[in-house]
């Protein structure tokens, strides 16, 4: 258990680095193309790839932001409950989230696959693929359910800790 914990959090290090470059990427580009307008010229590539790379980074970050606790979360009942209550209540919340994650990421997969197959672009100038973008759901939303395991796994472990220590 202890490994597969290990293994999905480090999955979710990985998905935060990688988010990170892509935002920074994004900002960057971003800033290119208002000093590039400024100037006077004219590209049509910048912003859509921007918005990808932001989409992106928020689907392959969630992973982490669910590893350090970043999900807006309610622990104020956490809080009063004793320690034995609180475990329960995370494998509870867990098991929620790894619900509405996987259902998700089978929508999202439907939702890429269709895209694929029918060949759906932007309709803009560039006129990039979407699948892209749609891809991105199912991959973070994905590692975030398998975060969501390694969360209840972390909190079954706790509870036979705490079960073990009284």
């Amino acid at each position: 258990m202890r490994a597969f914990i290990r293994f999905a959090d480090a999955i979710s290090v990985a998905c935060a680095v990688i988010a990170s470059v892509m935002l920074f990427a994004a900002v960057l580009i971003v800033c290119w193309m208002v000093l590039y307008r400024a100037l006077g010229h004219s590209t049509f590539w910048e912003l859509e790839t921007a918005v990808y790379l932001m989409v992106a980074s928020v689907f392959l970050g969630s992973p982490y932001c669910l590893k350090t606790n970043g999900h807006v979360s309610v622990d104020l009942l956490a809080h009063y409950l004793p320690r034995r209550g609180s475990d329960i209540l995370a494998i509870f919340i867990g098991v929620v989230g790894f619900v509405v994650c996987g259902y998700l990421t089978y929508v999202g997969a439907e939702l890429m696959l269709k895209s694929l197959h029918e060949g759906e672009t932007t309709g803009s100038l560039w006129n990039p693929p979407k699948w892209p973008l749609y891809l991105t759901m199912p991959l973070g939303l994905g590692l975030t359910a398998l975060q969501y395991i390694a969360e209840i796994l972390r909190a079954t472990l706790d509870l036979k800790s705490a079960q073990e220590g009284a």
